[in-house]
């Protein structure tokens, strides 16, 4: 008999809410929940056909251990045996910081599996944490630190209310919302336009979401930074700077309307390509509307300023009077006041510094660009064993190519996964993790203890289903794993024995079952803790548990983390880096005619996710393609459908083309995610022709944005011919050899 049960999806931020069918144990629909308080009944088509990736026969059910060239099934214990004696002994004869780990997105989508995965590495003694954010938002979390006194502390903007948003390098209509949930962004746009806001999407590519509401304008890749500081010129230029407001609650207006005096719309537009009367515009939309948002995402943050270019909006959301007020930018509220918690404790404000680059953390986490060098360069603290966990960094890291040679030469390389991709087809252990629909789960940490959402609710879900085999929890195999090596979970012995003697009393319950951690006594704990009640009573919510509304004006002498309790709108690290403006401009100013690569998405491709689901790949979706306009592809020799080489400083690929006039002349777009050729596991997904567009940026150093260690992987310059010959092997092969 078909059972329905309430759920909620796990692939990205909009967590919305799901009905799912299920008969002998298996799952035969998924639809979006028309009853849930927030996502008001919308799913996109990855997260109502997720369960087809899960029941996928690549789905890895056992451990693997690599023997020679091939992998062998292995069980648990003997897996966590030899992992923990390799531990041991690196700890023992190197150096606690030669055990690394790679945290990826699906890790974050998670409560308990990130928790457990830093207590793990805690345990170890290792400071050697690298995580995806330093590919795509680790700018926003270093300029947070420095102006709000907390990483986390990420205003956004109350698209319930707004009278003016500014979109910069966003496309919510097929990448939904960065740092907040808003569900249904297509009709929240039109929702928004109906009621009269002000909606501009400023871009290189005239993109999903433009069509459907505001106003579309271009911009030349890698070039925001410059339109923000000519947007902050002209608000001082007219006024529309709040100063009475800025001298109660922020330092550093001086050191910022300095900053902006040189950098006049007309300046900007000679590298952004803007028409200054366009951004004037704009400015005067933004000062006029009864609340108003500045917004930026991942084409912004991948750029060569990403941390600049964050940095100035915040400043101009701050000194227009706009954050902290309804309408502009809010400062959400969570179960319980992490930043406050957290910059009073040191939470996530490490210190350290790499080895190599000499980058201090962001987040608790190195930069993933200096991961090779760190395991290539030999030392005290060289990194010679690697835990992956919810990521798959040959796909989504710069240079991935040096990246698969630096994987070679580790002495351990361990892979959490749902599948064998790209990244574990290399590993010497394979543990295969439960997904989404086979964990009970609350929202994540940005809803849950940032209440980064438009609409606050909370919700809880049991598992809808069981695995069909030997997968664990991520949180139960760090345990298991502390154990193994012979250290404690955050190296508290009475937190491992604790919890070690709660998994024993769970697994002697559920008999059968793999062994596994109480995880819905662990959840409901943190809700007891923070006054939500029980995990078990939230779960008589099935639709979702609505919050307070975000209040707004609340966040302004009250909630700021700063020593001074003052947003810092001129932090040293920040002004100095700007020094280099000058000649990032004249850079720019020569080379007018240089062809500048973007990333992109697709509706059926979620990063490097959903290749191995044959409809998602079905038809001329077998392969990504170089869009370019039709211009550029004119004076380049390219018609559609012909092949290009796309060559960059760092490597070559080569990939068909696509005419799109969405694109502004000079913009040539890949899709990321792609290349999958050689992933032993997935068999799908390595029958598709895709090239990963991420070999064509640079790792290393000399490479990276030096405030958040980001790589760019965006607005990169390149050159675009006929694929004529064979490509160089040592440019684009290396990551076609990674099975």
């Amino acid at each position: 008999m078909p059972e329905t049960h309430h759920t909620f999806c796990r692939i990205c931020e909009s967590l919305c809410g799901l009905e799912v069918t299920v008969e002998d144990g298996e799952v035969l629909q998924i639809r979006p929940d028309n009853e849930h308080v927030a996502t008001r009944g919308f799913g996109c088509m990855k997260g109502l056909k997720q369960h087809k990736m899960y029941a996928s026969p690549d789905r890895l059910r056992t451990p693997l251990k690599r023997v020679g060239g091939r992998f062998e099934r292995v069980s648990w214990e003997q897996a966590l045996t030899e992992i923990g004696a390799k531990v041991k002994s690196l700890r023992r004869e190197r150096h606690p910081d030669s055990v690394a780990m790679y945290v990826g997105t699906a890790a974050g989508f998670s409560t308990l599996h990130p928790v457990f995965a830093q207590g793990f590495m805690t345990g170890v003694g290792s400071r050697s944490m690298y995580a995806s954010a330093t590919q795509d938002c680790a700018n926003k979390f270093a300029v947070a630190k420095h102006v709000y006194g907390f990483d986390f502390t990420q205003p956004f903007p109350d698209v319930e209310r707004t009278g003016c948003l500014i979109v910069v390098g966003a496309n919510p209509g097929v990448s939904k919302w960065s740092f907040l949930q808003v569900s249904n962004p297509l009709q929240r746009l039109k929702e928004m336009e109906a009621r009269g806001a002000a909606i501009y999407f400023v871009d290189p590519r005239r993109t999903e979401s433009t069509k459907v509401a505001g106003t579309h304008v271009f911009i030349r890749p890698n070039t925001d930074v410059f339109f923000y500081l000519a947007f902050l010129n002209e608000l001082f230029a007219t006024g529309g700077v709040d100063r009475e407001r800025a001298a109660r609650h922020m330092t550093g207006l001086a050191e910022v309307e300095a900053l902006a005096a040189p950098w006049t719309p007309e300046r900007a537009s000679r590298v952004t390509r803007m028409p200054a009367a366009t951004l004037r515009a704009m400015v005067k939309a933004y000062r006029e509307a009864d609340g108003a948002a500045l917004y930026c995402s991942t084409g912004v943050n991948m750029g060569t300023n990403g941390s600049l270019a964050f940095w100035i909006q915040e400043v101009i959301n701050a000194v227009s009077g706009n954050l902290d007020r309804r309408g502009g930018t809010l400062v959400g509220h969570g179960i319980f006041d992490f930043p406050r918690f957290g910059a009073k404790h040191g939470v996530l404000l490490s210190q350290d510094e790499s080895r190599v680059g000499g980058f201090r953390k962001v987040n608790d986490g190195f930069p993933g660009g200096v991961l090779a060098d760190e395991i290539l360069t030999p030392g005290e603290r060289q990194v010679r064993a690697l835990f992956v966990t919810g990521g798959n960094p040959l796909i989504t890291m710069a240079n991935s190519g040096r990246l698969m040679q630096a994987f070679r030469e580790l002495e351990l390389l361990v892979v959490t996964d749902i599948y064998l991709n790209e990244t574990a087809s290399l590993a010497h252990y394979v543990l295969p993790a439960t997904s989404p629909l086979e964990r009970p789960d609350l929202p994540f940490i940005f809803p849950l203890f940032l209440g980064l959402q438009s609409k606050p609710y909370l919700q809880a879900t049991r598992p809808v289903v069981e695995a069909d085999g030997e997968q664990r929890d991520e949180a139960s195999i760090y345990l298991d794993l502390c154990r193994a090596s012979g250290v404690s979970l955050f190296g508290s012995r009475v937190a491992q024995k604790g919890l070690e003697a709660a998994m024993a009393w769970h697994s002697r319950r559920h008999p059968g079952r793999p062994r596994a951690l109480p995880q819905e006594s662990l959840l409901s704990l943190l809700l007891r803790v923070t006054g939500q009640g029980s995990f078990a009573k939230l779960l008589r919510e099935p639709h979702g548990r609505p919050r307070p509304d975000h209040p707004g004006e609340d966040f302004l002498g009250a909630r700021v983390t700063t020593p001074d309790g003052k947003v810092q709108l001129a932090p040293r690290v920040l002004v100095e880096q700007a020094r280099k403006l000058d000649a990032d401009f004249e850079r720019e100013r020569a080379r007018p005619h240089q062809l500048v690569l973007i990333t992109k998405r697709a509706h059926h491709t979620h990063n490097s996710w959903t290749h191995n689901l044959e409809e998602f790949v079905s038809g001329e979706r077998y392969t990504n393609f170089l869009y370019m306009h039709p211009e550029d592809a004119g004076r380049a020799g390219l018609t559609n459908g012909a092949l290009a080489d796309v060559a960059s400083a760092t490597a070559a690929v080569r990939v068909p083309v696509k005419l799109l006039d969405d694109l502004m002349p000079g913009t040539v777009a890949l899709p990321h995610g792609w290349g999958h050729q050689h992933a032993l596991g997935l068999s799908v997904a390595n029958k598709t022709t895709g090239v990963n567009a991420n070999l064509l940026a640079a790792d290393g150093p000399d490479a990276l944005e030096r405030v958040s260690g980001m790589a760019h992987l965006t607005g990169i310059p390149v050159e675009v011919t006929p694929a004529t010959g064979e490509l160089d092997p040592e440019s684009w092969s290396g990551i076609r050899e990674a099975g």
